[in-house]
């Protein structure tokens, strides 16, 4: 049997938006390094693993990337981030969680990301400046300071259905 092409298949990540009440207003931002989004800022994140729940991924590749524990960690929403040119498509699950009281970020990846800093989420670099999954999340509406669930509403996954 001759050898078969298997099929693009959209990947699954998981983002975390960190918040820390020493950083009142702000969450934790990244800028990317690498042949994908390089320049961009992105949150901690990372591919889900085989059998790991979310709120596990999402400490995980906190720790792993900024060398924060994490508190609090739940479900902020979920975005659908595709650009066919560059051959890139991720669903990814946005969650969040709060810094462990006294602990800042330590880049541990910086072959990944050039470090982390706290940033006030009104006062946002522009959404062409945000790596894909962020910019959905900032064009949704998300409110990481608001348990409310209203940027939700309407939103398609960025499909187009027929």
């Amino acid at each position: 049997m001759g050898d078969t092409a298997q099929p693009l298949r959209p990947g699954i990540g998981v983002g975390v938006v960190v918040t820390s009440p020493a950083h009142p207003n702000c969450v934790l931002l990244g800028k990317r390094r690498g042949p994908l989004g390089a320049g961009t800022y992105q949150l901690p994140g990372g591919h889900l693993e085989f059998g790991e729940s979310l709120a596990e991924c999402a400490a995980r590749e906190t720790l792993e990337e900024a060398a924060l524990r994490l508190r609090n960690v739940r479900f902020a929403s979920t975005v659908n981030s595709v650009c066919a040119a560059a051959r890139y498509h991720y669903v990814t699950v946005l969650m969040k969680g709060e810094a462990e009281p006294g602990e800042e970020p330590r880049n541990r990846e910086p072959e990944k990301n050039e470090g982390w800093e706290w940033v006030k989420w009104d006062e946002f670099p522009p959404a062409d400046q945000l790596f894909w999954a962020l910019r959905c999340l900032r064009e949704q509406g998300y409110n990481p300071f608001t348990e409310e669930l209203d940027h939700l509403k309407g939103y398609t996954g960025s499909h187009q259905l027929q």
